[in-house]
């Protein structure tokens, strides 16, 4: 997928999940296409790419709609992902190598400074980092293509939390015990931890969709 497209695409999704395009509302090419300023190809990507995380569908005789997001499907979703990213958390501390360790904790030291700052695109990119480093440093490559995809799908409803209070610097405090747990060796310690981040997050994810389908009722 493109530049463009990845953009428009990222950019619809906040739309639907903010509830800007409610379910039903129908999505047409052309009108996107003069919003955006951009041919119909790259619309036609970002659509096909929605489509693929269940956030829009095609309907006889309607085209592209916005999708009725299931709850229950994304707690799926979410449980599923937090209990692999937490199964990788073990595996790095058991499997990581001392230069590993050493990477993960430079990257952990250095998110401290966006989390003051309140620099939110620097502290998303150390974050992606951070958990990147987690997942090669279990040294499975099925695991991290498994927990890899989780995250593609689960990107929209994550990218949703900007209300939730000192973001930043909660997500930063979570990360300690799992980065003290990896470099200790601490398997379940890191296990727990990274389970711990993971279930507040997706309970914040549940309630914010709940809230928005609730008012949209």
């Amino acid at each position: 997928m493109s530049t463009i497209s990845s953009r428009i695409s990222k950019l619809l999704a906040e739309q639907i999940i903010d509830g800007t395009y409610p379910p039903g509302s129908k999505l047409e090419e052309r009108s996107l296409a003069e919003k955006f300023n951009v041919s119909r190809t790259p619309i036609r990507e970002a659509l096909r790419e929605l489509g693929s995380r269940g956030l829009v569908e095609v309907m006889p005789r309607r085209g592209v709609v916005v999708a009725s997001i299931g709850v229950k499907e994304l707690a799926k979703l979410l449980e599923a992902d937090c209990e692999l990213e937490a199964l990788c958390a073990r595996r790095a501390a058991e499997c990581m190598t001392a230069m590993e360790k050493k990477e993960l904790e430079f990257i952990y030291e250095q998110s401290a400074g966006f989390a003051e700052k309140g620099d939110t695109v620097g502290y998303l990119d150390n974050n992606r980092q951070f958990h990147a480093l987690i997942l090669a440093g279990a040294h499975n490559e099925v695991l991290a293509d498994m927990v890899a995809d989780l995250r593609e799908r689960l990107a929209p409803f994550r990218q949703a939390q900007a209300q939730v209070h000192d973001r930043l610097t909660v997500s930063h405090d979570e990360h300690e015990p799992i980065v003290k747990a990896i470099l200790s060796g601490d398997s379940e310690g890191a296990y727990n931890a990274m389970r711990n981040h993971h279930a507040r997050l997706s309970n914040n994810v549940l309630r914010l969709i709940r809230s928005r389908q609730d008012a949209a009722a």
